[in-house]
C-alpha cells in the first residue's frame, strides 16, 4: 500500500489554540483545559464554564468529532494529546493552553488521525520552548516541525485502526489491573499503619505534641541567590512526598548560593514538617534529613526539636505523621482556602499517642520500616510492569506507522 509523508500543518485545516475564558459557575459553554487531557483521554469533570455572552467564541474553535487536542504550555503537561472520538454533548471549546488540531477532510479515517498524533506525542512533548515551568508549544512548531506518515488508502487506515483498537484494549486492561494491584499494595500498608496508631498498644501514653517538641520556623532565603546548582539544597514542601520522605526534584531542584545564617544548615537525622500545602496531601508530611551539611531549613518548614527529658524516636513519629488521624488533625486547624497553612502552635496542640520508652518506639518503627520496604518492592515491580506496557504501546504504534503492523504481530 502507498504511504505519504507530510508536515502536520500540510494535512490539517486548523491548528489553533482556544479562547481566553470569562469564567462563570453555571451556564455558558464548556471549556476544556490542560487538566482535562491525560492518558489520551478527556475528563470533562475537570472542565470549566465560559460566559459566551461576555465573549463570543469563533465557530471554528468549537471542538468537533475527530479533532485532536494538544496541551501546549507548561512543564509536565505540554505535549499530552487526546482525540474527540464522539460528538460533544454540548457546545465545547478549549482555553488558550490547549491547541485544536483538525485534519483536512477526506485524508484520514478519523481514529487513524488520532493514533497518528499519539505516535508523535513524545516528539511534541520535547519541543516546547521557554524557561522552566513556562514552556510553550507554538502553532508554527506544530505546523512545520513534525513529519507524519499515513497510507493513502482509507481502507488501509481502517485496517490499522482495527488492529490498534484491539491491541490497545488488551493493553489498557492489563494496565488497569496493574494499577489496581499497585493501589492495593499501598492501601494495605496504610491500613496496617493506621491500625497500629488507632488501636495503640499496652503502655502507650498520650500527650500534646508541644509537650514533646519545640518547632522552629525556617529562614526566608532571598530569591536573588536561588540557583539551578550549588552545594546547598533549598528544601521546600515540594521536596516532601505526600506519604512522607525526601523527594529529589531533579531538574526542578532549587539550590542556594548566598550567605547562610547560623542555625539553618540541617544535620543528618533532623526532622522536618511541611507547614504549607504546596500540593494536595503535603500538609503535615515529614522528612528526616538524609545528609549532613547539604540541606537548608527554609521557610514554610518546621524543624522538630525534642525537649529535654522527652522520649522521641524520629522514625516512630515519622510514621505517626503519615497516619490518617494525624493528617486530619493538622487539616482541621489549618487556615487558607486555595493554599492551606499550619503553624508551630497549631501543630503543638495536636494530641499524639506513643510508647513510653524509646526501645518500644524503635521496635514499632522497625516493624513498619520492614513492611514499608516490602510494600515498596511490590510497588517497584508493578511500576516496572506499567512501564513495560506503555513501551509495548509505543512499539506497536511505531510498527503501525512504518507499515509493518499485522494482526499476528500484535497478538504475539
Amino acid at each position: 500500500m502507498g504511504w505519504e509523508t507530510a508536515k502536520l500543518g500540510d494535512v490539517c485545516e486548523l491548528i489553533k489554540r482556544g479562547v481566553a475564558p470569562k469564567y462563570i459557575d453555571e451556564g455558558g459553554i464548556c471549556v476544556i483545559n490542560q487538566k482535562c487531557i491525560r492518558d489520551h483521554a478527556i475528563n470533562l469533570d475537570l472542565s470549566r464554564r465560559h460566559n459566551d455572552n461576555a465573549k463570543q467564541v469563533n465557530p471554528e474553535r468549537y471542538i468537533r468529532t475527530g479533532d485532536v487536542l494538544v496541551n501546549s504550555t507548561g512543564t509536565g503537561t505540554l505535549g499530552r494529546v487526546a482525540q474527540i472520538r464522539s460528538e460533544p454533548k454540548e457546545p465545547t471549546t478549549v482555553d488558550t493552553h490547549v491547541t485544536i488540531v483538525r485534519p483536512k477532510p477526506g485524508l484520514f479515517h478519523q481514529i487513524f488521525f488520532g493514533y497518528m498524533l499519539i505516535q508523535i506525542e513524545d516528539e511534541i512533548t520535547s519541543s516546547g520552548a521557554g524557561t522552566s515551568g513556562q514552556t510553550e508549544l507554538s502553532r508554527t512548531v506544530l505546523e512545520t516541525k513534525f513529519d507524519v506518515a499515513y497510507p493513502r488508502s482509507i481502507t488501509e487506515q481502517r485496517r490499522i485502526v482495527a488492529i490498534l483498537d484491539e491491541a490497545f484494549a488488551a493493553i489498557d486492561a492489563a494496565i488497569a489491573n496493574t494499577q489496581r494491584n499497585l493501589q492495593n499494595a499501598r492501601e494495605l500498608f496504610e491500613s496496617h499503619l493506621n491500625t497500629i496508631f488507632s488501636q495503640k498498644g499496652d503502655g502507650w501514653v498520650e500527650k500534646r505534641l508541644g509537650d514533646l517538641i519545640d518547632i522552629k520556623h525556617g529562614f526566608a532565603f532571598k530569591s536573588d541567590f536561588f540557583s539551578e546548582s550549588g552545594d546547598f539544597v533549598l528544601l521546600t514542601p515540594g521536596n516532601f512526598y505526600e506519604h512522607g520522605g525526601y523527594r529529589d526534584r531533579g531538574k526542578k531542584q532549587k539550590f542556594y548560593v548566598g550567605e547562610i545564617p547560623d542555625g539553618f544548615i540541617l544535620t543528618r537525622g533532623d526532622f522536618l514538617i511541611a507547614m504549607t500545602e504546596q500540593a494536595p496531601g503535603l500538609l503535615g508530611s515529614s522528612i528526616i534529613a538524609p545528609e549532613n551539611e547539604r540541606f537548608l531549613h527554609n521557610q514554610r518548614l518546621g524543624l522538630a526539636q525534642s525537649k529535654p527529658g522527652t522520649v522521641w524516636c524520629n522514625e516512630f513519629f515519622f510514621h505517626q505523621f503519615n497516619t490518617q488521624i494525624f493528617r486530619e488533625a493538622v487539616s482541621r486547624e489549618a487556615s487558607g482556602v486555595k493554599v492551606r497553612h499550619t503553624s508551630p502552635k497549631k501543630l503543638q496542640a495536636i494530641q499524639v499517642a506513643f510508647p513510653a520508652t524509646e526501645a518500644e518506639q524503635k521496635h514499632v518503627a522497625d516493624q513498619l520500616n520492614q513492611l514499608k520496604k516490602q510494600t515498596e518492592l511490590l510497588e517497584l515491580n508493578y511500576q516496572r510492569k506499567l512501564d513495560a506496557l506503555h513501551e509495548l504501546k509505543q512499539s506497536i504504534l511505531q510498527k503501525a506507522f512504518s507499515g509493518q503492523l499485522t494482526t499476528q504481530e500484535t497478538a504475539a
